[in-house]
């Protein structure tokens, strides 16, 4: 059997299975082939007239993946994101933030220190390390589990030299730290939807997904903090998912630059300037003026 004849019983043995997509692929053959051709360590552009070896291996990964309904990402123990190949496992969610093909835009700034608010598996600072060459990175999350995951990424590609991980709840522990870029992909999905995930989403950790009652609980904690931990000039670019006309209607005071439909950005200035308490990201501070 070749390896395109493997992929195609893989692919035909998906599209049987209401499976849901979306950490890393977005159909049945995609998905397929990252199983098949990485399942048996070869590279996504490896000859598929070659004989495929360890055939046993890869139908029993891809009998998980049908009957557990667990990604590839996680069988396989990588993901990959703007290209660059990054270990997970079920401490953190699998990486697809669009922020990541974003990072090239923000060169025009010169950019020195770096927040990863929420940093999960570590990619966004491993990214934003590799974009930003000068620039020392801050990787701040909540669940040392991720931060386990995070270290091994860090040190996968080197950068334990320029990439500081700490454990915080968002900005507390950062005392007077300032960023010229903050970048956060939090959880933002709502009550709603949490009950509503296909079971491929429930093998990520819910404390990386739940965003509270509209899915904005982290992002207002955020958006009311930044403003202590930016230098004049700094940017704050932040990931939503499918809320923005939620983020548009809670935070209609604030002057927000669009990036996609999925990631806004607001800079230093537009942001509201609260009380120590609340910049350090422990307590919600009183919404800001414009906001409801």
């Amino acid at each position: 059997m070749t390896l395109g004849e493997l992929i195609a019983r893989v692919e035909s043995r998906f599209s049987a299975t209401p499976l849901c997509y979306g950490h890393g692929t977005d159909d049945a053959h995609d998905e397929a082939a990252w199983l098949v051709l990485r399942g048996l360590g070869l590279p996504f552009d490896a000859d598929l007239s070659a004989p495929a070896a360890d055939v046993e291996r890869i139908e029993r990964l891809a009998e998980r993946r049908v009957r557990e309904r667990i990604p590839v990402a996680y069988l396989l123990k990588e993901a990959w994101l703007a290209g660059v190949r990054f270990y997970v496992d079920e401490r953190v969610i699998v990486p697809r933030s669009h922020i990541a093909e974003l990072l090239p835009s923000l060169k025009r700034r010169p950019i020195k220190r770096v927040l990863d608010l929420c940093t999960g598996s570590g990619c966004l600072a491993v990214l934003a390390a590799k974009a930003f060459p000068a620039a020392q990175v801050d990787a701040v999350d909540l669940s040392p589990p991720a931060l386990a995951v995070a270290r091994k990424n860090v040190a996968q590609h080197r950068l334990g030299r320029r990439i500081h991980l700490r454990r915080a709840d968002l900005f507390s522990g950062l005392q007077d730290s300032r960023y010229d870029l903050i970048v956060t992909n939090p959880p933002y999905v709502s009550a709603g939807a949490m009950g509503q995930l296909a079971p491929e989403y429930r093998h990520e950790p819910r404390l990386a997904l739940a965003g509270g009652s509209d899915g904005l609980d982290l992002v207002a904690r955020i958006l009311h903090g930044a403003a202590q931990h930016l230098q004049p000039e700094g940017l704050l670019v932040c990931e939503i998912g499918d809320g923005k006309a939620s983020v548009e209607r809670r935070f209609r005071g604030l002057n927000l630059d669009w990036l996609k439909d999925e990631v806004f950005a607001v800079r230093r200035q537009a942001l509201p300037r609260v009380a120590s308490k609340g910049a350090s990201g422990r307590t919600p501070p009183t919404r800001a003026k414009g906001t409801r």
